[in-house]
């Protein structure tokens, strides 16, 4: 059993992200959760487990951007892990945030659902899992 843990020990940053990347995929890909709701209990799972998988509930408004086409419901749902993950520490969800905006506006040129939707083939499921992996790589910055 120790021997178990200590293999686990060393995963890195990367791994994780993966990991957190096929989760939210796969609950996305399943039918029982949306964008910002898979992005949001991925990351919960693998980071706050004691918050519990109906935190997911928070993000229930946030799909097909908003219900409007505004922003990405998976940015909003790394958002708000962000929020979450990092308690009190305002300053570092701002910043974390703002490096998820860049790096989604850098990938798919907007973070408005609506023209992603357009421009991106409808491929919610892959880019869903890819802003849960990125939230992840952030969080361990």
């Amino acid at each position: 059993m120790f021997g178990m843990e200590k293999k686990t020990e060393g995963c890195n940053q990367e791994n994780r992200a993966d990991k957190v990347a096929a989760e939210a995929e796969a609950c996305y890909r399943s039918g029982r959760m949306h964008c910002a709701e898979a992005v949001l209990a991925a990351v919960v799972r693998n980071y706050m487990p004691e918050a519990g998988e109906e935190i997911a509930r928070l993000a229930a408004g946030f799909g097909g951007g908003s219900g409007a086409g505004c922003i990405c419901g998976a940015v909003v749902g790394g958002t708000m892990a962000f929020g979450l993950v990092s308690g009190e520490d305002r300053n570092r969800v701002k910043r974390l945030t703002r490096e998820l905006h860049r790096w989604f506006r850098a990938e798919y040129g907007e973070t408005c659902c609506r023209v992603i939707l357009k421009t991106h083939d409808k491929k919610c499921f892959e880019l869903t899992g890819r802003v849960a992996g990125k939230v992840a790589e952030l969080l361990e910055s």
